[in-house]
């Protein structure tokens, strides 16, 4: 995303998204409701360490901080490096480790926009009969998974898989206001939904998740979900990966992962 405007507007706007007022954020980052007045008019400019200060408060996504900073004229402070670069290696480590130590279960890290990093091998039987143009780089898995020639054909519960999807989507596009995920919204709630559901349903209450039911190879499997995220991430890249990992959500599933487990050749080196 890339913003030219002034940084009291861009503050401005990240307060509004916040739903804040002035004066709350005055009281959170304990400065004057005045000076919050000045730096968002542009009567005054801010310090670094005031940029920082704030935007701690807002819980603003390390590549919009750098954004703050240039608009301020100052420069930025995050790196973003790419996974394979060496300062990363350790954190590139833990992602694998996460990924392939997750086997026989299914497994998938992506980036900020849910475009594939990296999966692991107990995944590609779900992906059997997608076709190349879904799967090939920069491969997006919410694309993957709603488009009609991708899974949603074999998903059995669509509506309902596709209604938590949006609902996250959309829960992402307020935290962080990235236009790129507006337009991937926009696509994917245009896709074909099932008629016979209905959003507004309150979901059964023996449900503990929102479980993900895919016909496959192995038969009809149903999982839940985990989303796992770095705690302390300085570099940008890395404070944009999120790790999905599927658990069995029944007996069934958990069988059929068991002979997964089986048939994933432990000399083989894992699949990227």
């Amino acid at each position: 995303m890339n913003d030219q405007r002034p940084v009291g507007e861009l503050l401005r706007d990240w307060r509004q998204r916040r739903r804040l007022t002035q004066f709350d954020l005055a009281e959170m980052a304990q400065i004057s409701t005045r000076h919050v007045s000045f730096i968002e008019t542009g009567r005054s400019l801010p310090s670094r360490a005031m940029l920082l200060r704030l935007a701690d408060r807002l819980d603003v996504p390390l590549r919009e901080r750098n954004q703050l900073m240039t608009a301020a004229g100052l420069a930025p402070i995050y790196a973003e490096r790419a996974l394979d670069h060496p300062a990363l290696r350790e954190a590139h480590a833990a992602i694998e480790l996460v990924l392939y130590g997750h086997e026989p279960h299914p497994a998938l890290a992506v980036d900020r926009h849910w475009n594939l990093i990296e999966h692991n091998r107990a995944l590609t039987p779900l992906l059997a009969g997608v076709p190349e143009f879904l799967l090939a780089r920069p491969s997006n898995v919410l694309r993957v998974g709603l488009h009609p020639e991708g899974l949603a054909p074999r998903i059995i519960n669509l509506g309902e898989w596709r209604a938590h999807l949006l609902h996250r989507l959309r829960h992402q596009i307020a935290a962080t206001g990235d236009p790129v995920l507006s337009e991937l919204y926009q696509e994917l709630a245009a896709y074909p939904a099932p008629d016979d559901f209905d959003e507004n349903d309150v979901p059964a209450s023996s449900l503990v998740a929102v479980p993900f039911r895919v016909r496959s190879e192995l038969g009809d499997l149903s999982f839940i979900s985990t989303t796992t995220v770095f705690g302390t991430p300085m570099d940008v890249t890395l404070s944009e990966v999120a790790i999905e990992s599927f658990f069995p959500a029944d007996a069934a599933t958990a069988q059929a992962m068991r002979t997964l487990a089986t048939m994933l050749d432990p000399a083989s080196p894992p699949a990227h």
